[in-house]
This record gives structure tokens, sequence and C-alpha cells, in this order.
């Protein structure tokens, strides 16, 4: 029987003392779980399936596990349970640039493709809801996939308390564009550049329970921060190229690596308090992608692209 393998890093950090600001260079470590690889089968149909790139991750209430992923040699949404079995996949023919996947309160799921800037909903069991055609700066879009027409941009999603959807359309688009549950457009807002509302690739976004917008600004190092009309709330710099952004109750988890290195170069997972931006803890880690926090405190991270074969790690026992 083939097989093949996921990244699930499942860790616990504790938090750290920390002042007000961002140090440049991260020097402490958080005491982490130690971890143990296993390998997982692939039972038919899914049998002989290899991951490419897994853009995205995501947890829903049930505890079951979507990956979004590149390859074309397995379905672009695959669901599994915590001990890998495959539960179900979908969308082969869909995409061209997966990028990111992530589920609302109803339990639906909703993806964004970078190349295209069509954005789908699904019901949890893979039936496809609404489709979104973000549109936007036409191409060339060769900094995203190898294609040289269409429209291309979107990134993230994220949902507001009064049920609208955030679109980041960062890929030659510097804007944020809001739709009603219905998928009608609203409005949208951002520009390229350096200031206040200005955008250097959107890469991702998260929106709290009180309606505060946090934008990941990646090339700028930034997160800035919104209401819901688009006013500009503040921002925490000097936090290299963020890749992820993840809400957690009273904090935010951001995936970044330093702004001087090649994209995936080895960063940190910062946790931060979400009013102050107060340094709570982090780790040392390989690039990432996508990343996905649950309550119990487990995280998940979608691997960058030139990392090896992706693996699933268990935590077994505390370091201290």
């Amino acid at each position: 029987m083939n097989k093949f393998a996921i990244l699930l890093l499942v860790v616990c950090v504790a938090i750290l003392a920390a002042g007000q600001e961002i140090p440049s260079q991260i020097v402490q470590r958080s005491p982490l779980l130690s971890l143990q690889a296993a390998e997982l089968s692939a039972q038919p149909p899914h049998a002989g399936w290899q991951l490419g790139m897994v853009s995205w991750i995501a947890v829903d209430r049930q505890g079951l596990i979507y990956l979004l992923q590149r390859g074309d040699k397995a379905d672009p949404i695959i669901v599994m349970d915590r001990e890998g079995h495959v539960v179900r996949s979908w969308g082969k023919g869909m995409y061209t640039t997966p990028h990111a996947l992530r589920i609302d309160a109803e339990g639906n799921v909703w993806t964004t493709d970078a190349a295209t800037s069509v954005v789908y909903q699904f019901s949890p069991s893979g039936k496809k809801l609404m489709e979104i055609h973000v549109g936007g700066t036409p191409s060339p879009c060769r900094d995203v996939t190898n294609s040289s027409s269409g429209f291309c941009g979107t990134t993230d999603i994220a949902f507001a308390p009064n049920g609208h959807v955030f679109i980041a359309d960062g890929y030659f688009n510097a804007r944020i564009v809001e739709y009603t549950r219905d998928g009608k457009k609203v409005r949208e807002w951002g520009a390229p550049g350096k200031g206040p509302g200005q955008f250097r690739l959107v890469h991702s976004i998260q929106i709290d329970d009180s309606g505060v917008i946090y934008v990941s600004d990646r090339e700028n190092g930034r997160v800035q921060r919104f209401d819901l009309k688009g006013k500009y709330l503040g921002e925490w710099d000097n936090l290299g190229r963020i890749f992820s952004l993840k809400l957690d109750g009273d904090s935010i988890w951001l995936a970044t690596q330093p702004l001087d290195q090649p994209n995936f170069a080895t960063g940190w997972l910062l946790k931060l308090d979400r009013k102050s931006g107060k340094l709570l803890g982090h780790f040392d880690m390989a690039g990432a992608h996508g990343i996905e926090v649950l309550s119990n405190g487990e995280l998940f991270l979608g691997p960058g692209p030139k990392q090896a074969s992706p693996q699933y790690l268990r935590p077994v026992s505390p370091v201290h």
C-alpha cells in the first residue's frame, strides 16, 4: 500500500513575559512538547496520493482536519481525522493556486485561489454553496503562478460578527474587499504603499468578536488594525514577514520570518496580546504558510514549499 504524509505540527506554548515592543531578534525559547513523527497510510481510493505544498490548514468543531494543498496528484481539499484517515476530499480541477482555507461559525469551508481571485464557499461535506469572483488588477500573475492570463490576488478570508465576509486581496491588489453573507459586494479599501491603510502584500486577515480587523501587511512587516468600516486603528510593526494570523481568545498568533531572508526561511511563531500587541510567547520554527490554533492550545502548521515531505507530528511528553 502506498503511503503519504501530511504536516500536522501540534505544540503547546507557555506564556512568556515580555516588553511592549517585539525585539528584532528573539533569543528566548518557550517550553515545548517533544514530538514524535508518525507515517500515515492512505486507504483506497486515496492510495497513491502525493501532496504538494500544504498551503493552509484548519480544524472544525468535530476535530476533523482540513488541508488545502497544491499538488496535482491529490484533491486540493483533504479532510482527515486525528488518526490520519482520509474522511473525504474534493476540488479537483477547481484551483490554479490554492491559497487559504477557513471554516466559519456554521462549519462551512471557504477557500481562496491566489491565481484566479475566486473564493469558494462549501458545505462541510464539500457541496459548493457560493462562488465569488473578486476580480481586480489583471495579469501578468507570474509572481504567483506560471499563468499569464486572468485576475489574481486573493489570499485569505475572515468573518465579521454581523456575518459579512472580508477578503484579503494581496497579490497585485493592495486592498480588503467586504461582502455580505450571500456574496454581494459592500465596499473595498486600501492602496499600495507604506502608510496607514496602505499595504505591500496583504497576506492574512482575522476579525475578533468586537469587530476589530487584523491585517497581515506582509512585506511591510506589520499587522495593521481597522474597524469594520475600514478606519485605521493602529499597527504593530517590526514583526518580520508575516504569512498567517490566527485569533485565540484574547491572543493572536503570527507565523513570521525575517524580512531580509527568502520566503519560508526559519522564523518564529509569535503569540501577542490582541489588544496591546504585547509579546506573550514564541518559538523558533521552519517557515510556515497557514496556521491553526485550537482552544486547548494545540497548534497546526501548513509547511512552506521548500520543506521536506510533510509529516504528522504528535506530542508525547513535556520538555522542562
